[in-house]
């Protein structure tokens, strides 16, 4: 017991600094840094594919803040008896800094603003989806670390030598604060550091879709949706580990049945979209369509 404890890795003592008045909070950090990688990644993939690499860019102008949205409702509707009870302000629903991102509901009207801003610009959706998918995993994963330093979504009491030391944190007037505090020093208990889990499978699934996509020579669509169902069975998994509150649904974590439905929508779209891959003026067409309608006439 004593090695076990002592071989347990340990909480940062923070997650919260500040400049002056300013917070600054490692969630957020890790999430930008996510952003920047999943932006580097998906635009040379979509340059590599043929596609115009400016397009990536305005598209996440379109995607981060609706990604944030979507999964602020994701987590408010699916954890809703936190921001609507007897004993609950309402108003903490737009309290975004306290944490509480869902990134099915981030991925999903993500996904879905930036399709309506392609179709809007007559680009082809698939192929601008598959070249962005590993960067959305990893982004993923990056920002897993977040979590790590909010001391959050962690599993049940181990003894394993990769165990979490979760430790007591308050505020400079002695409140406790595990998202705002300072480490005490003092252990609560060491847990399975399922943040990690997920991190570790997130960037494994990005190697594999960077493998396969080229192995398979996978297009219109298929890389996308086999990222879809790799996350998704992956997080069946580590959702099952964790023991922090969550709407049940039939007997299961919410997040356990999404899992499920979305993991088997994806498996069979894979095998139903079309095989082989868009040829590059297949990709880049529409906009250099756009492109020669904007240059002037040739005298």
């Amino acid at each position: 017991m004593t090695e076990s404890l002592l071989a347990a890795f340990p909480s940062p003592p923070q997650g919260v600094w500040h400049l002056g008045p300013i917070p600054i909070r490692a969630y957020a950090l890790c999430i930008i840094a996510g952003i920047f990688a999943a932006l580097w990644l998906g635009r040379k993939r979509y340059v590599d594919r043929g596609g115009n690499g400016d397009v990536v860019l305005d598209a996440a102008i379109v995607a981060v803040p609706t990604g944030i949205i979507g999964g602020r409702l994701y987590h408010v509707i699916t954890d809703h008896q936190q921001y609507f009870c007897s004993d609950c302000n309402p108003m903490d629903v737009f309290a975004i800094t306290n944490g509480g991102l869902g990134i099915w509901g981030a991925v999903a009207l993500g996904t879905l603003s930036v399709w309506g801003y392609l179709r809007y610009k007559g680009i082809p959706f698939a192929p601008f989806a598959d070249a962005l998918a590993p960067g959305v995993i990893l982004a993923q994963g990056i920002g897993r670390l977040g979590n790590y330093f909010n001391q959050e979504l962690y599993g049940a009491e181990t003894t394993v030598p990769w165990a979490l030391k979760i430790f007591y944190r308050v505020t400079a007037d002695g409140t406790y604060s595990p998202l705002n505090g300072r480490s005490t020093g003092e252990v609560i208990a060491t847990v399975h550091p399922t943040f990690l889990y997920e991190l570790v499978w997130n960037v494994a699934v990005c190697v594999f879709l960077l493998w396969a996509d080229k192995r398979w020579n996978l297009g219109h669509g298929r890389v996308f949706a086999l990222y879809v169902a790799c996350y998704t069975f992956g997080r069946f998994f580590v959702e099952t580990m964790r023991t922090d509150p969550a709407t049940m649904v039939f007997g299961m974590r919410i997040n356990e049945l999404v899992s499920i439905v979305v993991c088997a929508v994806a498996v069979a779209v894979f095998f139903l979209l079309k095989k082989g891959r868009e040829a590059p003026q297949e990709v880049a067409g529409s906009a250099a369509v756009g492109d020669k309608n904007e240059r002037p006439a040739s005298s």
